[in-house]
């Protein structure tokens, strides 16, 4: 059985290149251990655990036991620490002065204790592989195979800093991305041997896949929207557009008086004659019929949304009950 773990630091947020490091511990392990390595307390944030843990069930990945705190082992790091017998090994503290253990002692004593068979981190830890590999023989445990990844680089071909856009997995939940897009993404990187640039316009157009790929209920939730408007969010590139297309369909617009009222009288008529409910069809030719007698379709758009661009004009129609459709031009009329 191959026994790995996912060891972030309570600092906030996930870093995507971390978040690599998740996808590529699940989908490599039989069992997964989640630690969370908070031995320095000069680096943990107030709240950081709790937002690792929201951005891993964003981003659907479970682990088989966890979280197990460093914090909370202390007692068998200095056991450990006594077994070796000394603070420091090979110049490296193992201890610090308050008794607290180093990121080295802790992380060999916890791969131990909990079987660990594989390793898979970034390759910033390479440097770190042949210190652990002492630190187990000289506590008498078998090293687990270590498997170093790529990072991911900013545009400066440095490490992406997570002052950089979309550089955590919570400010592209912020953005408006799908979960399944930012996972998406993570997979195709697979376990990178090299270093990798950031591809955000890559992950902008895995966005719009997954949206095209929700269901008409699991479009209607993400966009916090009824599933009657649900046609007119399908073009959205991300899905805080949808939610403010939803907000721009449901809101009524400001009156605003038209200059082409022959439109809306027309299509007063038409949509007046036609049934509650439009489909796709119906809605279309209701446009064509505006159009062939020289409708300005931006001032029907105007006044039924309050705004001169949007999702496509049929979605709109579509979205909108007959007789909402019918008082929002004729307050454009009056």
């Amino acid at each position: 059985m191959v026994r790995v773990r996912f060891a972030p630091s309570p600092t906030g947020s996930l870093h995507v290149g971390n978040a690599l490091s998740a996808v590529v511990n699940r989908r490599a392990g039989d069992w997964m251990l989640l630690r969370i390595d908070d031995t320095d307390p000069a680096r943990n944030l107030e709240g950081g655990e709790e937002a690792i843990l929201g951005d891993l069930s964003w981003l659907g990945i479970e682990w088989d036991e966890g979280p197990v705190r460093q914090s909370a082992r202390l007692d068998r790091y200095r056991e450990a620490a006594e077994q070796i017998g000394t603070d420091r090994f090979d110049g490296i503290t193992l201890l610090r002065e308050d008794g607290t253990a180093t990121y080295h002692l802790a992380s060999v004593v916890d791969d131990a204790d909990f079987g660990i068979t594989h390793v898979y981190r970034g390759s910033d830890h390479r440097p770190n592989e042949d210190l652990h590999r002492r630190l187990h023989a000289a506590l008498g445990t078998s090293a687990p195979e270590y498997i170093h990844h790529g990072l991911i680089l900013g545009d400066d071909g440095k490490k992406l800093s997570k002052r950089a856009a979309g550089a955590t997995i919570g400010s592209l939940r912020d953005m408006g991305l799908p979960a399944s897009a930012v996972r998406a993404y993570l997979e195709e990187l697979g376990i990178p041997s090299h270093d990798v640039h950031y591809d955000l316009p890559r992950l902008r157009r895995l966005a719009l896949d997954a949206i095209g790929a929700l269901s008409d209920e699991e479009l209607a939730a993400a966009a916090e929207a009824p599933p009657e408007v649900v046609s007119a969010l399908r073009g959205a590139r991300d899905l805080n557009e949808a939610r403010e297309i939803a907000r721009t369909l449901l809101a009524t617009p400001a009156p605003e008086p038209t200059d082409h009222p022959e439109t809306l009288a027309r299509f007063r008529e038409l949509r007046g004659g036609a049934a509650e409910s439009l489909d796709q069809a119906a809605a279309k030719e209701i446009l064509r019929e505006l159009k062939a007698v020289g409708g300005n379709l931006k001032s029907l758009r105007r006044a039924l949304t309050g705004a001169d661009r949007g999702p496509e004009l049929w979605t709109v129609l579509v979205a909108l009950p007959r007789d909402e459709a019918l008082r929002r031009a004729d307050a454009a009329s009056s």
